[in-house]
């Protein structure tokens, strides 16, 4: 059973790009993406790094260029992974050169940065002549002096010129396979800036809100900015940059859109908070199956409830739900429908085994 949603995002459409073999913009699904936090040198470690987010549903993970000695172990990294790399540029454009050279399926630069127009000239022959698409990623914290001087501040008219410059280089030098972001850790000035730029450029973009911070706090400013975003049909790939394990930037991802009802992956559990009227503990059962679930990628919906107030309502709306109702008189359903009684100690294995059994009817169909 799938829950639908009861507004329908409208999403721009962009012109669509391809980053390796993932398209993004036009018709594709919203990518989502992560970084490593390995040093690139570390050839094993980056590329389990990589690999464990592959598994845990990335589309496509970007890889720190600081050197050329990282920049030259890309070669390996790319044979050893399957998902597209983007190579991370900053300060020295000779990396992007390298890093095209390697294998890079994408360079993100930074114009703020990376500095002349003679220079982003040569990144963007490096890209034609090794089959690379580009990221203009502009980011309030390293704007250029000029627009700086002119504006003061970093603020969505500044972002977005700096964006429609580079958009206008790239162009005038015949090259259009290319994203753009444009970052800042202000969520306001984020969706300002997605905002602007999304009414003046067909391109796709490349949604974030740059160093939002933790794990907790860091999920929330994301949720907000690229959820509202999302909603008003902005936007074609997303990271949610948190000071965490990458992997929880990919989970953040999906929770977003899956909450929008734009993409699903894994099991959506719908569980209530609690309270005295619960037949048994709720928070410590929907951590346990979190945990026994985490392994599941179809995407199932799951309500676990405490008690009969909401917990029909609830199982009605998913694939399996469970609605608190005594020591040993919980209810379980199937699709909506009453399904078996359930002792408080035995929910767990019941509701994995539930699970277990529906993703492989869903596989086989």
């Amino acid at each position: 059973m799938e829950v639908r949603p009861h507004r329908i995002i409208n999403r721009k459409k962009t012109k669509e790009i391809k980053v390796g073999n993932i398209s993004v913009g036009g018709n594709s699904i919203i990518s989502v993406q992560s970084m490593t936090n390995t040093l690139t040198t570390d050839i094993k470690k980056t590329v389990e790094q990589i690999n464990n987010l592959e598994e845990a549903g990335a589309d496509i993970v970007r890889v720190s260029c600081p050197d050329e000695k990282s920049t030259k172990c890309l070669k390996e990294i790319v044979k050893e992974v399957n998902v597209p790399i983007v190579a991370d540029i900053h300060f020295h454009y000779k990396r992007a050169i390298e890093a095209a050279k390697m294998g890079a399926s994408c360079l993100r630069i930074n114009p703020g940065n990376i500095g002349s127009k003679d220079r982003v000239l040569e990144v963007i022959k490096a890209a034609k002549d090794y089959n690379c698409s580009i990221r203009i990623g502009v980011n309030a914290g390293s704007l250029d002096k000029i627009l700086l001087e002119k504006y003061k501040e970093p603020c969505p008219d500044a972002l977005v010129e700096s964006a429609q410059y580079n958009i206008k280089l790239l162009e005038d030098n015949d090259f259009f396979n290319f994203k753009i972001s444009v970052k800042s850790s202000d969520i306001f000035l984020t969706v300002k800036a997605y905002r602007k730029l999304s009414q003046t450029c067909n391109y796709p973009l490349h949604l974030g809100v740059t160093e939002a911070g933790g794990l907790f706090t860091g999920s929330i400013k994301s949720s907000i900015g690229i959820g509202q975003l999302l909603m008003e049909g902005i936007g074609d790939t997303i990271r949610v940059s948190l000071s965490s394990d990458p992997v929880d930037e990919i989970k953040a991802g999906y929770e977003i859109l899956k909450s929008l009802g734009i993409r699903s992956r894994g099991v959506n559990i719908i569980s209530c908070p609690s309270c005295a009227r619960q037949a048994f503990p709720v928070i410590e059962t929907v951590k346990k199956l979190e945990k026994k679930l985490s392994h599941i990628k179809k995407p199932i919906n799951l309500s676990i409830i405490g008690c009969v107030v909401n917990g029909p309502g609830e199982a009605a709306q998913t694939d399996i739900g469970l609605t608190g109702g005594g020591q040993d008189n919980n209810l379980l359903y199937l699709s909506g429908i009453p399904h078996t009684k359930v002792a408080s100690t035995e929910i767990i294995d019941e509701v994995v085994k539930l699970v277990e059994e529906k993703i492989k009817e869903k596989i086989n169909k």
